[in-house]
């Protein structure tokens, strides 16, 4: 995940994980490396200062070299925990839109690849053109909203002063909504059993 529009190696934010509780773990496993096309790198399994116990599950997409962003990793919890819904955004009350998750793709020729290995398992995408970048959405078993997102065009120091101006203006001008926008309606006869179950 890449600051938008901006890219300068020097510059990465160089995160090393997020990590994500999960109730679903065999079926979020087989969507972050089946439908993201991630690897699992390393699972560790301990137990949890509240006296249970706990699997944390890392996974890196393999398309990113050394030095680059950081992997996603997952929490199995066993223990005296509360339910754990996974839904980032729905969990707490919020669209869907809201919390979610956004992957960098090289370009849009990538972004597309990304968008039809989603559509072969059948699952639903939405595709939209943000004017400064391109994204396709879809959902992952926890029903978090996943993204993969393509840079259109370097942000200039323009967009960085509109950013500033809009960002303390408490009455700013409304953008239109993009028009540029695709769905893409889920195939049930594709879906695989951990879509499905």
């Amino acid at each position: 995940m890449r600051g938008v529009g901006y890219r300068n190696e020097e510059d990465d934010v160089g995160y090393h994980h997020v990590a994500l509780a999960t109730a679903k773990l065999e079926a979020t496993h087989h969507f972050y490396t089946e439908a993201m096309g991630f690897e699992l790198v390393k699972t560790v399994v301990g137990p949890t200062p509240e006296g249970g116990w706990a699997k944390h599950v890392f996974y890196r997409n393999p398309d990113v070299h050394d030095g680059g962003p950081g992997m996603i990793a997952f929490w199995d919890l066993h223990g005296d925990y509360p339910p754990v819904d996974g839904a980032m955004s729905r969990s707490v009350g919020l669209p869907e839109w809201v919390n979610h998750l956004a992957f960098h793709a090289t370009d849009t020729d990538d972004l597309e690849a990304r968008r039809k290995r989603w559509l072969d398992l059948g699952l639903e995408v939405l595709d939209v053109n943000h004017g400064f970048c391109r994204s396709v959405y879809t959902h992952d078993p926890n029903g978090t909203m996943v993204e993969w997102c393509c840079d259109l065009r370097e942000l200039d120091d323009d967009d960085r002063a509109q950013a500033i101006e809009a960002l303390f203006d408490p009455t700013p001008e409304l953008e239109d909504p993009p028009t540029d926008v695709i769905g893409f309606a889920p195939d049930p006869s594709l879906q695989p059993d951990w879509v499905t179950g």
